[in-house]
């Protein structure tokens, strides 16, 4: 079985455990981009709870195609995240092992949204272990016979999500927030490194 989903930026964490039991993630780069999603925008545990990182893109409000999508330069958004990060998971067990996998996406300059979240996927698959195909498709490609995800797109969609159970794991800051369920993939990424493929197995 395959799974349907948009790119995501470091996309939550139910995602992965719905592709853990899947053999392809498929993109259809004709969707259209929609504000205030997951999309671009991320979820990480602070010491003060949680924390939104949206990345800034350049859109009119017309329809455009997510593969269209071009990060906007405007701010200092990559600073922003990546500070960010470090403020959260410095004292996370796995942090300075993975921390130079993605401190380089946060130095440089990418044109296209899509091809960015699809970058960080591919890494944080590598680092998980898990191994699955990405597909990419268009609107002449019927999407039939997958398992349908682009839901977890929205945020309010995934706080709703059926038939999913968040497994909770190790969080930094748990003693002071308790458990967050449904965090960014890099949360479970840095607090249980490899053993982060068994809490998405459940």
């Amino acid at each position: 079985m395959e799974l349907l989903s948009h790119p995501l930026y470091l996309a939550p964490i139910p995602l992965y455990a719905q592709l853990y039991k899947c053999k392809a993630l498929v993109i259809n780069s004709d969707e259209p981009f929609v504000k205030q999603t997951y999309r671009n925008r991320a979820v990480i545990a602070t010491e003060n709870g949680t924390q939104n990182l949206t990345i800034p893109v350049i859109h009119d409000g017309g329809r455009i195609a997510m593969r269209d999508v071009r990060i906007s330069e405007h701010g200092n958004w990559r600073h922003q995240h990546w500070n960010a990060m470090v403020s959260a998971y410095r004292k996370s067990p796995f942090f300075d092992y993975y921390a130079d996998d993605f401190a380089h996406f946060y130095e440089e300059r990418d044109g296209f949204l899509m091809d960015f979240n699809l970058r960080l996927h591919q890494v944080i698959s590598e680092l998980l272990g898990l191994d699955r195909e990405v597909r990419i498709i268009d609107n002449s490609n019927k999407a039939t016979g997958f398992i349908d995800l682009r839901h977890i797109a929205e945020p309010k969609a995934l706080a709703d999500m059926e038939g999913y159970t968040p497994q909770p794991y190790y969080q930094v800051f748990a003693q002071r927030n308790g458990f967050i369920p449904n965090l960014s993939i890099l949360d479970l990424l840095f607090n249980m490194g490899p053993e982060g493929l068994i809490v998405l197995r459940g």
